[in-house]
């Protein structure tokens, strides 16, 4: 039995997780949780004991030091609560850690133990996969989910991948089981400007959930670093005639394939964003009821609670990132 006495009832609680590793190109779906609890000040409320499902030969702990004293933080997954409450108050807890090396169905169970103490009403997994997309371009975000019901009331696509997966389509699938609603939304990344970060990418899957939550984020320093990274791709690629004329051609595809879809529905949607943003006095901050629920008494973790590096897997082009 998972026991939670330091975290206090929840709003309309959502789960919002990301793993580094393959279903994380370019960081952009860890980028996005880990802002998400820098801008609502999250706090570490448990950890997965790393022992469990973490192969140290794969990712390995990283020693550090504190002052004078040498410590070492584990490769794990984290979980933290944070309050939002702009347009109306909801908690979200973050997940955010490495995909696991083993015991993956265990893993989603303990994952699923935690929502289930929690309350949680519905699970977003947030995933990032290499495509032919170019830099130049809005990033594509898909929502995906298993769902035919929440496909429809949701404008999500339902899930018809086959074929090898990671932890964010087989999570996808207990919470499935489990009866709990949940969602991936996939970030496609440029191919040739894989290596992160991807800032632009990262804001577009925030825009995502945003979107889907009904919720407002503050992007901080994201809009300003997703243009200095679109303008140095834009110089490289400037400099290499064969990679500049690639780009054109994937260019020309994607505003083919969108011609009939660049309609007023898009225009629409960012213009509902831009009023959204009008007033920053109405995101949350952590102090007083304003933030971060008051934490009473709460259990220690089991690992370390700082950030955990993680070494980078090889990420995949899915289609569906195995949703």
């Amino acid at each position: 039995m998972i026991e939670l006495e330091g975290v206090p009832e929840l709003i309309d609680p959502v789960m919002v997780a990301a793993f580094e590793g393959w279903n994380d190109a370019g960081d952009a779906a860890s980028t996005a949780v880990d802002h998400l609890d820098r801008e609502f000040k999250g706090e570490v409320f448990a950890a997965l004991d790393a022992e469990d499902y973490y192969d140290f030969q794969v990712n390995r702990p990283t020693v550090w030091m504190d002052g004078g004293t040498r410590k070492i933080t584990w490769p794990t997954t984290r979980l933290s609560v944070v309050r939002i409450q702009s347009p109306k108050p909801r908690d979200l807890v973050l997940v955010r850690g490495i995909e696991p090396s083993m015991r993956w169905r265990s893993f989603c169970n303990e994952i699923l133990g935690f929502a289930h103490e929690l309350g949680v009403e519905m699970v977003v997994i947030l995933g990032a996969l290499l495509g032919d997309t170019p830099h130049t371009r809005p990033v594509p975000v898909s929502g995906v989910t298993s769902d035919a019901d929440l496909a429809a009331t949701m404008n999500l696509e339902e899930s018809r991948y086959e074929g090898p997966t990671g932890i964010v389509g087989i999570l996808q699938e207990a919470c499935t089981h489990a009866g709990i609603p949940a969602v991936s939304l996939w970030a496609a990344v440029p191919h040739y400007v894989s290596q992160p970060p991807n800032p632009k990418a990262t804001l577009a899957l925030l825009n995502r959930l945003e979107d889907l939550l009904d919720l407002r984020v503050p992007q901080g320093e994201l809009p300003e670093d997703a243009r200095a990274w679109q303008v140095g791709v834009d110089q490289l690629a400037a400099e290499d005639s064969e990679v500049a004329e690639y780009v054109q051609t994937l260019e020309e595809a994607r505003d083919t394939a969108e011609l009939p879809e660049a309609s007023g529905e898009a225009i629409a949607k960012e213009f509902e964003r831009y009023l959204r943003r009008r007033d920053p006095g109405d995101y949350a901050t952590s102090e007083g009821t304003d933030g971060v629920p008051n934490f009473r008494g709460r259990p220690e973790p089991r690992e370390d609670p700082a950030p955990a590096p993680g070494e980078d897997d090889d990420e995949d082009d899915d289609p569906d990132g195995g949703a």
